[in-house]
């Protein structure tokens, strides 16, 4: 008899547990916003042709190709910055800088920093080399391997507002401050002694 009770009791908790599984609301996780170059991998060398061409660097100096997906809902514009933290100058090194880019904008083409392939409405901004456009890697010599974070900000606006020739850092200020999401790609590159 009690071995009869304890198998009843057991069926009951696993039927309750089963019904309670099957109407348990299921959530779906939205996929990662992601930003991808079909130049270069993530944590991966950057191609030489990306490099400047001036003070000792022979590359094109052409930006390299860019793409995302999945950003998130609400987005309005993108923003983008790339930068070096390990440029010996205390606050590192801005070599690109974009902001306005439409919500409908799913990649920059190679070159696009010398203006060419732009999304309609965007706008470059100055950059570390104190002017607009792409500013390709090119460390100091024998200072190892620098990271180079390009960043794409997914913002809550159509337009940031920002004066022209506005520094990098009032660019990402006004980009951090409408953010929804971020997506990050990191490059490396150096050069030897």
């Amino acid at each position: 008899m009690r071995s009869s009770w304890k198998i009843g009791v057991t069926m009951m908790v696993t039927v309750a547990g089963v019904g309670a599984y099957l109407t348990a609301p299921r959530t779906v996780e939205a996929a990662a916003f992601t930003l991808t170059s079909a130049a270069f991998k993530n944590n991966a060398a950057i191609p030489p042709k990306y490099s400047f061409n001036a003070m000792g660097c022979t590359g094109e100096n052409v930006s390299p190709p860019l793409e995302w997906k999945n950003p998130p809902a609400g987005t309005k514009s993108f923003a983008l910055m790339a930068h070096d933290p390990d440029a010996p100058t205390g606050s590192g090194w801005w070599h690109w800088v974009i902001y306005n880019i439409p919500a409908d904008a799913t990649s920059l083409p190679e070159g696009a920093g010398g203006g060419v392939g732009l999304p309609k409405g965007a706008s470059q901004g100055n950059t570390d080399f104190g002017k607009p456009g792409w500013g390709g890697p090119c460390p100091p010599p024998g200072s190892g391997k620098h990271h180079y974070n390009f960043t794409l900000f997914a913002l809550k606006v159509e337009k940031i507002e920002v004066p022209p020739g506005a520094s990098p850092a009032m660019v990402g200020f006004n980009a951090n401050a409408n953010a929804i999401g971020k997506a990050k790609l990191t490059g490396l590159f150096s050069r030897a002694k």
